[in-house]
């Protein structure tokens, strides 16, 4: 179902070696998120390897394809070139490839930015880009250790440290990002969280 040959190829001749290793280190760390917390690991794989897809696409081609998709979108995301690329891909692959699975879609869509009440799939693709492998920023080694002990502890230092790197930056932050934070805040503020909630490793 999930047919990844023709995918990775479009990949290395649209992306650049490393993007394109990025890409297939996602889709690996995605797999493997997948198999600790019971998504499908060939759909997880499958969206962690195409969640960048129109990363390195000239900005006003992927601008297109945002306002071509019929997606809700916030104006801040508009505005921000960095953040086009997750709107555009979820519709070039819905378009290219035929993928109607809106999980995937919106794993794809929504890996920049967050939002409240993700799916467990986009959750994994979201933390997954954050942790692969050639990740080195200053508190990867933190982020790896929450990633594979709780995922909502995990989403809300990571919405967290995202938002403060674009408070740094002066840039904007659109809504969907802030209800994320405050989702996943009020979440792990309950004396009592639902079993989907918690998704803790109890290994």
């Amino acid at each position: 179902m999930y047919s990844i040959d023709d995918k990775k190829k479009y990949l290395k001749e649209n992306l650049s070696q490393k993007r394109y290793q990025h890409s297939l280190n996602v889709a690996a760390e995605c797999r493997k998120l997948a198999e600790k917390y019971g998504e499908d690991p060939d759909k997880a794989y499958y969206a962690g390897l195409l969640h960048d897809i129109c990363k390195e696409m000239p900005a006003e081609e992927q601008k297109a394809l945002v306002l071509e998709s019929g997606f809700s979108v916030f104006r801040e995301e508009l505005e921000t070139r960095s953040l086009l690329h997750g709107i555009a891909g979820a519709y070039f692959v819905k378009t290219k490839y035929g993928v109607g699975d809106i999980d995937i879609l919106n794993a794809i869509r929504f890996h920049t930015v967050g939002r409240a009440g993700m799916s467990l799939l986009e959750e994994i693709v979201y933390l997954g880009d954050l942790v692969s492998a050639e990740r080195d920023y200053k508190d990867v080694e933190k982020m790896r250790r929450l990633v594979y002990t709780d995922l909502n502890e995990a989403m809300l230092y990571a919405l967290t440290f995202s938002i403060k790197a674009v408070l740094k930056k002066k840039g904007l932050i659109p809504p969907c990002t802030i209800d994320g934070y405050n989702f996943y805040t009020a979440l792990l503020k309950q004396d009592e969280k639902p079993d989907r909630g918690k998704k803790k490793d109890n290994n």
